[in-house]
C-alpha cells in the first residue's frame, strides 16, 4: 500500500528541484498552503536552492491581510516565471506585495491567464493532451494579437496562439505540465486520503494532483489534522491517497482570509440570515439595487468582486434571499456570498463544487446573469478590470472574468462613473453631485481590454453598465444612456464626463425613485419562465 511521508514544511521543500514547474491550489487566503510555501522560501534563504522555478496559480495564492502565499517564494533567483489567473490584491495605500514589485521591476516573467482555462490546462496535462482550445480570452489582452497575457516587458509571447477550426477563431493554450503540486485539505489519513470538511471549497486540488502525479511529479498536501489510515468516509475523500506523496501538518492554518474557522461557509452549519450585517445606504447600495432589478426569480446568477457583490445582500434585506441561486468561481452554489476580503465563500451554501467544475458551468453559459465590476469602459463597450497602471496591486487580474463573460447570456457591469476624491450624496431622493471625481471611467480606449464589446455584440449578449448616475446599454450604434438618476444633469454629469460621445435613448427614463431612499424598496422580481419542455408537462 502507498503510504505518504509526514514531513515538516521545510523538509517538504527539499522535494522541489531546480527548474521545476510548481502548481499551487489556493484562492487568496482560501485554501492557501501557506506553511509549505513558507518552507520553500526558508529553504532558499538557507541554501539558495531551488532556483528558476515556474509557479502556477489558477487563482491567487495569498492575500494582503496576513497570508503571504506566493510572496514566500517571490525572490529573484528562486522564481523565474509565474503563470496566474490572479494575484494578491488590496488597497492602493498599502505596499504592493513582493510578487507585484518583481513584476513591475522586470525581475520575473509573468502571465495573467483566465482562471478557468488554467484549471482546464491541468486536466489536459493529466490526460497527456497538448493543451486547451477555447474561445475564452479572444479579443482581450490574453489574445496574442493584443498582449498574450504578458504582464511586463521581459515576458515572452508564449503559451497561447490563435487557431482556426471550421472557419472559427479559437485560442489554443499550451498545457503546463507541473513537476510539483502543492495543495491543501482539512484532514489526511495516514494513507494520504484527503477530506475537506472545514474548507469553504476544494478549489482545484484534485486536478492539480492528477496533473503532477500522472507526469511523474510529486504531490505535497498541507492539512490540519492527521487520522488513522482507512478511518475516513470514502465518500468524503476528494483526493485519494494514491496521488499524495507527502503530508505537512499545519494545525493553525486559517480557513480563509482573517478567518480561523467558520462552519457556515464550509457547509457544516446554517447560520440565520439575520446575522448578516445590513448594507449601509451608500452610492454603492444604490447601484447594487439597480443591478438587482435586472434579475428574475428562479435564475442562476454569477457574481464578481466589488460593488456587484452587494446584490445578494440587498435581496436578503428585501426578503428575497432564495430568489436567485448564486454561483461563484471558487465553488459555492447557493447561499449568500460574503463580501470584501472574504469574497469567494458563501454563508449557507447549497453545494460546494470544485472550482474546475464550476468553470464548466460558467464557460458554457449555464446561467442567466453575470454581475461584475469594472475599472474602465471605452467607446467600443470594452471593459478593463485587470490593469490599473502604477497601482496594479489594487486589482487581482483577470481571474475568472474572461471565463464568465465569454458565454454569459446577460452581463451587468456595476461601478461608479468617475474615480478619485469626490463629494456625491443623496438628498431628498435625488443624487447631488457637489464635487465630481477628477477621473472618468468612460475613456476613449481602455488601458487593456478584459472584455470585448465587439465580441459581445457579435454573439448576441445583452450588456448593461450600471453607475450611480446613469444606466447605459451596449448597442450596435454605441453605448447608449437609457436611464439617468434623479438630480443628475444629463449633459453636465454624464455626456460631458465621458471621453467619447455617448448616445441617448429617445425614451430616456429616470432611475426608479425608490433606489435613492434608505427605506426598503419592496422589490419584486419577475419569475423566470420554465424550460419549454417543462411547460409541455401536464399538471
Amino acid at each position: 500500500m502507498h503510504i505518504p511521508r509526514v514531513l515538516t514544511a521545510r523538509q517538504a521543500a527539499d522535494l522541489v528541484a531546480d527548474g521545476d514547474i510548481v502548481t499551487v491550489s489556493s484562492s487568496s487566503g482560501l485554501g492557501c498552503p501557506d506553511a509549505v510555501l513558507a518552507g520553500l522560501g526558508q529553504r532558499y534563504e538557507e541554501t539558495r536552492s531551488p532556483q528558476n522555478l515556474t509557479s502556477v496559480h489558477p487563482i491567487a495564492a495569498g492575500d494582503m491581510w496576513g497570508i503571504a502565499g506566493i510572496d514566500h517564494i517571490a525572490r529573484p533567483g528562486l522564481l523565474s516565471r509565474v503563470v496566474a489567473g490572479s494575484y494578491p490584491s488590496g488597497p492602493s495605500s498599502a505596499e504592493p506585495p513582493r510578487i507585484w514589485q518583481m513584476i513591475e521591476n522586470n525581475e520575473v516573467e509573468a502571465y495573467n491567464f483566465p482562471s478557468g482555462v488554467l484549471y482546464q490546462l491541468h486536466r489536459a496535462a493529466a490526460a497527456k493532451q497538448p493543451g486547451v482550445l477555447s474561445k475564452v480570452g479572444l479579443d482581450t489582452f490574453v489574445d496574442p494579437r493584443i498582449g498574450a497575457g504578458r504582464m511586463n516587458t521581459i515576458t515572452p509571447d508564449a503559451f497561447v496562439r490563435v487557431h482556426e477550426l471550421d472557419g472559427q477563431e479559437w485560442l489554443f493554450y499550451d498545457a503546463l505540465v507541473p513537476n510539483v503540486a502543492i495543495i491543501r485539505a482539512t484532514t489526511a489519513d495516514t494513507h494520504g486520503n484527503l477530506t475537506f470538511e472545514e474548507e469553504a471549497s476544494p478549489l482545484g486540488a484534485l486536478d492539480l494532483a492528477y496533473a503532477a502525479h500522472n507526469n511523474g511529479g510529486v504531490v505535497i498536501a498541507q492539512v490540519k489534522y492527521l487520522a488513522e489510515g482507512g478511518s475516513l468516509n470514502p465518500q468524503a475523500v476528494q483526493v485519494p491517497g494514491i496521488l499524495v506523496d507527502a503530508l505537512v501538518l499545519a494545525p493553525d492554518q486559517l480557513q480563509t482570509t482573517q478567518t480561523q474557522y467558520d462552519p457556515a461557509i464550509s457547509g457544516e452549519l446554517r447560520r440565520p440570515l439575520s446575522t448578516l450585517e445590513p448594507v449601509p445606504f451608500t452610492l454603492e447600495k444604490i447601484m447594487a439595487r439597480r443591478a438587482a432589478a435586472e434579475l428574475q426569480s428562479g435564475e442562476i446568477a454569477n457574481l464578481g468582486f466589488g460593488v456587484s457583490a452587494l446584490v445578494p445582500h440587498v435581496l436578503v434585506e428585501e426578503g428575497l434571499a432564495n430568489a436567485v441561486s448564486w454561483v461563484i468561481e471558487q465553488g459555492p452554489v447557493g447561499g449568500v456570498p460574503l463580501l470584501d476580503f472574504v469574497f469567494g465563500v458563501a454563508q449557507n451554501p447549497d453545494a460546494i463544487m470544485q472550482s474546475s467544475d464550476q468553470f464548466t458551468l460558467l464557460q458554457g453559459g449555464g446561467f442567466e446573469h453575470a454581475l461584475l465590476s469594472f475599472l474602465e469602459i471605452d467607446r467600443h463597450g470594452n471593459v478593463n478590470v485587470h490593469s490599473l497602471p502604477k497601482r496594479r496591486h489594487v486589482t487581482a487580474g483577470i481571474g475568472g472574468f474572461a471565463d464568465i463573460t465569454s458565454s454569459a447570456p446577460s452581463i451587468v457591469f456595476v461601478g461608479s462613473f468617475t474615480a478619485g476624491r469626490r463629494d456625491i450624496g443623496i438628498e431628498d431622493g435625488a443624487l447631488q453631485i457637489r464635487a465630481d471625481g477628477p477621473h472618468t471611467k468612460f475613456v476613449d480606449e481602455v488601458d487593456s481590454p478584459t472584455f470585448s464589446g465587439r465580441r459581445a455584440l457579435a454573439t448576441g449578449q445583452k450588456v448593461l453598465y450600471v453607475t450611480e448616475r446613469a444606466v447605459l446599454e451596449l448597442r450596435p450604434g454605441g453605448l447608449t444612456v437609457i436611464e439617468i438618476a434623479p438630480g443628475a444633469d444629463l449633459r453636465r454629469d454624464v455626456l460631458d464626463r465621458s471621453e467619447f460621445e455617448l448616445l441617448v435613448d429617445p425614451n430616456l427614463k429616470t432611475m426608479a425613485a425608490e433606489l435613492f431612499s434608505p427605506q426598503l424598496q419592496n422589490l419584486t422580481l419577475p419569475t423566470l419562465p420554465a424550460h419549454p419542455r417543462m411547460q409541455a408537462v401536464q399538471h
